[in-house]
């Protein structure tokens, strides 16, 4: 009875305590939850950089004044070059430097001292390539005065670094990984010059692919595959049939650029114009994320007032415009990088065949660091013809292997073009510097306060002794050897054409009677037609409709391929309900990828799907990534079967109307699942959306922090509006990350925008305040005038 009592007792006592422990604990986790979010909020802010006010830089030797104005673009007002570089590179750390050390070790292979053992094989990719070593080799090539910069560039990047360090301010993304970024060098610099040769291409995977071709599908099958019909075709695929080397997963851990990867450009003479001056635009097409690739600056000194983007990590401006000039650039997408089948001894792997004789390949042991793993010894072999990349992920050493030739390996020194474009006067002076610019291959357009207007598709591009980079060749025959590079005066150039304009868009540049090769594999044409469309309608053209054109969302692809599928299609019996609603907004559209309609949505998943069903199950997936041309492969495949001419591809799935109705069908069904099943309700910018990726974000909950809400997109990849996307996704990946209009008759303004902003810092507000304007076709004005930009914006002096 007394042990009851005390039970029931302690019972009472127990629950009249357990509210106060409730209480007691929920307020000690309050604490903790507050004092953990004070923490993160502190590590998220305390590194936002000082704008305004003054800093000591010891290296400088005069003060230089940095204004940011309304949209984080950095004002630098230096009196000697030397000043103005150390500002740049410092402002830019200040903003970037998580990014640069991040494009730095990526373009070097030195991902793994901070990443780990998942980074490993990207490493080994980038080590083959020898990025880093080229741009070693390049350093001698340069003036003094190129030198002088690239020095005070590091300087001033180095003094962020050491500040940083000492106050604890350190970007918030090295405190995740923890690790603190080294000092920066001038080969850093140079280093992320060649990773842009690098994201441009070359057209080496696409080699590698139709090497696949050859050894797995019939000659006809194969053929059709290549983005031109080779001279002696049998005779091509028996060569490459003779020489077996299996590539299946060989490059799955590889870094393919993004097929889309592109540009727009063009430029209008004063008789195109209501202000009777040239007017340029450029928006250049790559990756999409945060930070944004681009980095708008302001430099002004005695000897130059340039304003414009350049990637993070690099001096100068390398496009936009000076008091005098205005320039712009897409990709020529030249064949600069060819494949080499290599002959390897058989008792000794350093040994490659070359005409009758065993020559001893080159070999760099690198040091790779890991993070919580043992270093590794890496050896990249290098034959007269470049690195063996098919190796890289791969230890047997094959009689076979393939290496890469490529310019961008050969010394060369764009900084100093591009250091000489941003004081150049005219075109005389602009075309001088290009001399220097040799990787990678680029259109420039060009116009000036003169009323010139100019273009030069400007680079190295090979001449070929035989053949001509549609495939791999034979390495030991001496065959097959580069004799040079087109001559620099014979380089596709114009001058004040007489229809006024100047446009591309990654477009055949030359017709065929042009003595060079230059490539087989040009962007699809629908951008560069709807710019020609629009500029060669005979109005005059002011910014405003500069502005619309670069978001114009038209779709010529849907103009020429919609009636075909439709055709194929709409008298079937086997048509369901939701297939005949999906028709129905197909036949109402009118060619604007707008994303609130849901034509658009059907029309580019049905393209894709009808691509997924030509080479599902039979082109091995991990070959995929290396089909360079895959979009125009499939135009054109479905161009042959409107005209009646056979395809094997279409064949084996049952002829185009029955490809074009299962294609259809899974097409619609995949919309019901992702969007319902009221076709009213369908949307594209619902499914086609940007989030501006943070390299970090791919790690849960780090998305929630580093990333914007996604915002549903316009326009595609077809459009002049560009918007690639990932297909199992809809993320928006690609697409013009800086878009630029330059009007001659006043160039102490211009119109920009970077999205998704000018900052790196997640707490900044230059973070993602871009994002509206860059999906809705806005733009800010930049100014060169100190008495305009000053009023608006925060004042830092940088002292020595």
């Amino acid at each position: 009875m007394a042990i009851q009592t005390g039970v029931g007792q302690q019972t009472v006592k127990t629950k009249r305590k357990w509210p106060k422990i409730v209480g007691i604990t929920a307020v000690v986790l309050f604490i903790v939850l507050i004092g953990a979010g004070s923490w993160l909020y502190m590590q998220i802010v305390k590194p936002l950089p000082t704008v305004e006010g003054e800093v000591t830089l010891e290296a400088l030797d005069v003060p230089v004044s940095v204004w940011r104005d309304e949209m984080g673009v950095p004002h630098i007002e230096a009196e000697n070059e030397k000043d103005l570089y150390i500002a740049q590179g410092y402002v830019t750390a200040q903003d970037r430097l998580f990014q640069m050390d991040l494009s730095r070790r990526q373009a070097s292979g030195m991902l793994s001292e901070v990443i780990g053992e998942a980074a490993l094989d990207t490493d080994k990719f980038f080590r083959s390539f020898g990025l880093r070593r080229a741009a070693e080799a390049s350093a001698e090539l340069y003036s003094d005065e190129a030198k002088e910069a690239l020095s005070a560039y590091a300087i001033g990047v180095n003094a962020f670094i050491r500040e940083a360090k000492e106050k604890g301010t350190l970007p918030i993304e090295f405190r995740i990984l923890g690790y603190e970024p080294e000092e920066w060098t001038e080969t850093d610099s140079l280093t992320i010059g060649k990773y842009m040769a690098f994201d441009l291409g070359g057209h080496w995977e696409g080699q590698a692919f139709r090497y696949y071709l050859a050894q797995n599908f019939s000659e006809e099958e194969a053929l059709e595959l290549f983005p031109s019909y080779p001279e002696d075709g049998a005779l091509v695929m028996e060569e490459l049939k003779a020489h077996k080397l299996d590539l299946t997963d060989r490059f799955l851990a590889a870094v393919i650029p993004d097929p889309f990867n592109g540009s727009n450009n063009w430029v209008l003479s004063g008789d195109k114009t209501e202000t009777g001056m040239p007017i340029l635009a450029d928006d250049p097409h790559l990756g999409l994320a945060t930070p944004a690739i681009w980095y708008e600056t302001h430099l002004q000194s005695p000897e130059q007032n340039v304003t414009g983007v350049i990637f993070a990590g690099v001096p100068g401006i390398i496009l936009g415009h000076n008091e005098n000039i205005a320039w712009g650039v897409t990709n020529v997408g030249p064949d600069v990088q060819d494949l080499y089948i290599e002959r390897r001894h058989a008792e000794d792997a350093y040994l490659f065949e070359y005409i009758g004789e065993w020559e001893k390949a080159t070999v760099y042991d690198e040091l790779i660091k890991v993070k919580d793993a043992e270093d590794v010894h890496y050896e990249v072999v290098e034959t007269r013809h470049g690195p063996i990349i098919s190796e890289f992920a791969y230890d047997d050493d094959d009689e076979y292997a393939l290496a890469l030739r490529w310019t961008a390996h050969l010394p060369s020194p764009e900084l100093e073009a591009v250091l000489k474009f941003n004081k150049a006067t005219d075109w005389d002076s602009f075309s001088e510097a290009l001399e220097s610019f040799h990787t990678p291959a680029q259109n420039f357009v060009f116009a000036d306060v003169n009323g010139t207007i100019a273009y030069r598709a400007n680079g190295l591009i090979p001449i070929r002794s035989k053949g001509d980079s549609l495939t791999p060749v034979p390495g030991w025959t001496g065959e097959y050897e580069w004799e040079g590079f087109i001559p620099w005066e014979e380089l596709p150039t114009v001058v004040n054409p007489e229809q006024g304009f100047i446009a591309t868009a990654n477009n055949k540049i030359v017709n065929d009677d042009y003595p060079y090769h230059i490539t087989h594999t040009w962007a699809q044409p629908f951008r560069q037609q709807r710019i020609y469309d629009v500029l060669g309608s005979g109005d005059t053209f002011t910014t405003e409709d500069m502005k619309q054109l670069q978001n114009d969302i038209h779709n010529l692809q849907a103009e020429e391929m919609l009636p075909i599928l439709l055709n194929s299609v709409e008298d079937s019996a086997e048509l369901r309900d939701e297939d005949q609603q999906a028709l129905k907004l197909l036949r109402e559209w009118d060619f604007k990828d707008h994303k609130d309609l849901g034509a658009p949505l059907i029309f580019h998943l049905w393209m894709q799907q009808v691509s997924d069903e030509l080479f599902k199950d039979r082109i091995n997936e991990s070959m995929m990534e290396l089909f360079d041309n895959r979009a125009g492969a499939v135009d054109e495949l479905i161009r042959r079967a409107d005209r009646g001419e056979r395809s094997e591809w279409i064949e084996a799935q049952g002829g185009i109307d029955q490809l074009l109705l299962t294609s259809l069908q899974e097409t619609t069904d995949r919309i019901v699942r992702l969007q319902g099943s009221d076709a009213n309700e369908w949307n594209w910018g619902e499914f086609h959306s940007v989030a501006f990726a943070h390299p970090l974000s791919s790690v849960a909950p780090l998305h929630l922090l580093f990333n914007s809400e996604p915002t549903p997109m316009s326009g595609s990849r077809v459009t002049v509006m560009a918007a690639s996307w990932n297909a199992d996704t809809g993320n928006v990946t690609n697409g013009a990350g800086w878009r630029g209009v330059m009007d001659l008759s006043d160039l102490s303004r211009s119109e920009h925008v970077v999205g998704p902003g000018q900052s790196g810092h997640v707490r900044s507000p230059w973070y993602h305040n871009q994002i509206k304007d860059w999906t809705q076709a806005g733009y800010h004005k930049t100014l060169l005038n100190p008495e305009e930009y000053q009023t608006k914006s925060k004042h830092l002096m940088l002292t020595p």
